[in-house]
């Protein structure tokens, strides 16, 4: 499984990638929400976990491109 997490906060995003790689998975951690919006839709993820409040594009706008884009992750 390969996640994408897109999380600005340091401590929280690298706590929540040390975890999720301990259990197996592989991740990718963005602290921004233009890289996580290009992330996701330039590489094959089985799921995002998407801060709301980010800098440059918020979680929502994020979704909003992933939808647009018709992008089944």
């Amino acid at each position: 499984m390969k996640i994408l997490v897109v999380e600005d906060e340091p401590k929280t995003g690298d706590y929540l990638k040390q975890g999720l790689v301990e259990a197996g998975v592989v991740v990718d951690l963005v602290r921004n929400g233009t890289d996580g919006l290009h992330l996701a839709l330039t590489e094959a993820y089985d799921l995002a976990i998407l801060d709301v409040m980010l800098p440059g594009l918020d979680g929502w706008g994020i979704l909003a491109g992933l939808r647009r884009a018709r992008k089944d992750l």
